[in-house]
């Protein structure tokens, strides 16, 4: 059966933890290595990954090229401006025909249901590079950065502040599956999709909502924020208003563990949802969190094609 990764819950929690030991070897095995250089085992020689980029994008576009290539792989992609998709060809026309061509699909959407529609009609493995939804991509760079840093995963305590959006979603998917809990503190009108949150405490997690961030952070293992403003969104300045409470600042931070770290899965706009001198502190681990998104990807690519878990 083919394996498709548009939520974590494709995977499940022992395949999470799989993925999280492998790309803490593969990181290991590569230090100091070009970073263009294949693993010495090139798992996915002669393998393709099609790109497909409906949103702008610098992270999710650089880390998937440099993991499949690092994997021995080559990728190719395409966007509304150079494909059929922008003209009006099928979701499902499009993934039997890249199911032909290429080894497996990773797309960058809005519309969860189009990344949805595509893994209905895909022969080949399609992975979420980000929906309105969830990331769950990102999710696994962020539990891999935390394991790094050494923070046990079962029982600890993460706080998110800010909007209740698609990140914030697959952190709470997560801690049901890997038994963290999660104290949310967000403005009246933000709230996250109620659907992850009752799955993940049927799973055990902690889902604790608060509109008060010093509650949400008092002994935080992990502070985690986002952009409050996305791409295409309207009525900024009235939701710039409502999150401003929110903002991550180094007095919040004092208020969580003395060992905590702060994750942000960029880009940041300084002195909105976070101010310099944490975002540029101490207990910021940002620039690992950023560069994991290769080497958990690498590790997400190699389940879905079967070679993990």
């Amino acid at each position: 059966m083919t394996r498709h990764f548009l939520n974590l819950s494709d995977a499940g929690g022992d395949a999470i933890a799989a993925m999280i030991s492998d790309a803490i070897d593969r990181k290991a095995a590569r230090k100091s290595w070009p970073k263009g250089r294949a693993d010495a085992d090139a798992p996915l020689a002669g393998h393709t990954l099609a790109m497909i980029f409906e949103k702008n994008s610098t992270r999710t576009r650089v880390s998937f090229d440099m993991a499949i290539r690092q994997l021995g792989g080559t990728s190719l992609i395409l966007d509304g401006a150079t494909s059929q998709l922008g003209r009006g060809e099928t979701v499902a026309d499009t993934a039997r025909v890249l199911s032909r061509m290429c080894d497996a699909i990773m797309i960058r959407t809005d519309d969860h249901a189009k990344i949805e529609e595509m893994a209905h009609h895909a022969s080949v493995p399609v992975i979420n590079g980000l929906t309105d939804l969830s990331h769950p991509c990102q999710i696994v760079a962020d539990l891999l950065t935390v394991v790094e840093h050494g923070v046990a995963l079962p029982g600890s305590q993460w706080a998110w502040l800010g909007d209740g959006n698609n990140v914030l979603h697959s952190i709470v998917e997560a801690a049901g599956l890997m038994k963290f809990d999660v104290r949310i503190a967000v403005p009246e009108g933000y709230d996250p999709d109620p659907s992850f949150e009752a799955e993940a405490r049927v799973r055990g997690a902690q889902i604790i909502h608060s509109r008060d961030p010093q509650a949400a952070v008092a002994g935080a293992d992990i502070v985690v924020t986002d952009t409050w403003i996305s791409m295409g969104q309207s009525h900024a300045e009235e939701k710039l208003a409502a999150m401003m409470p929110y903002q991550v600042t180094p007095e919040l931070m004092a208020l969580a563990k003395p060992t905590a770290k702060f994750l942000h899965c960029l880009p940041a706009h300084r002195g909105e949802e976070v101010v310099e001198a944490v975002i540029d502190g101490p207990q910021s681990v940002i620039w690992d969190e950023a560069e994991n998104r290769i080497h958990a990807q690498k590790s997400v690519l190699l389940w879905a094609v079967g070679r993990l878990g």
